[in-house]
């Protein structure tokens, strides 16, 4: 593991202790840095402010589990995975919602689900042909769609069962994305 991502760490871990209490917005370099112990900068020189910071932090943390999950098959273990993610931050993405941290946090559900749809578009059309901007415009939408339901449980306090939601999430796109590339196939 390199210095510079034990440095991003310690600071994406100080920022998420220091958000436990404090709204996002209220929280400074210097709050962050001080808790962790390093000058403001080598704060800047891993981040341009606060919400770069946030955003680092919710790229890193689930991501990186995210890419077995990119399959028709395991879409929806990727979906919980997002989900308890969630739940496991509460605090803090709730914070995040609440808070000019949001676009990073909407942006970060935006492209993981993108990721994740991108990869059950190649399996629905492996014996098809279906022309790539298609395909890339069913998982922005789709994507838009599910970063939907997750902002909306998010402002809701996640009070709704994550196994609700991911339910949910699954009727709605029940064949949808199939009958779609069918239709458009060339």
């Amino acid at each position: 593991m390199s210095s510079s991502f034990i440095t991003k760490n310690a600071l994406a871990q100080a920022l998420k202790s220091l958000m436990l209490h404090t709204p996002i917005n209220k929280i400074s370099v210097l709050m962050i840095t001080d808790a962790c112990s390093v000058t403001r900068h080598t704060f800047y020189n891993h981040f341009h402010d606060v919400y770069e910071l946030l955003g680092w932090i919710f790229e890193n943390e689930v991501i990186e589990e995210l890419d077995e999950c990119c399959s028709l098959s395991k879409w929806k273990d990727g979906l919980i995975l997002v989900l308890q993610y969630t739940q496991n931050n509460r605090i803090i993405c709730i914070n995040t919602c609440n808070s000019l941290g949001r676009e990073h946090l909407e942006r970060f559900l935006h492209k993981t689900f993108t990721i994740v749809l991108e990869g059950v578009i190649e399996d629905i059309v492996l014996e098809m042909k279906v022309e790539d901007e298609l395909k890339k415009e069913v998982a922005e939408f789709f994507s838009y769609a599910i970063t939907g339901e997750f902002l909306t449980w998010i402002n809701n306090g996640l009070k709704e069962d994550k196994e609700n939601i991911s339910d949910r999430i699954e009727k709605m796109l029940d064949g949808t994305i199939l009958r779609i590339l069918k239709v458009n196939s060339v």
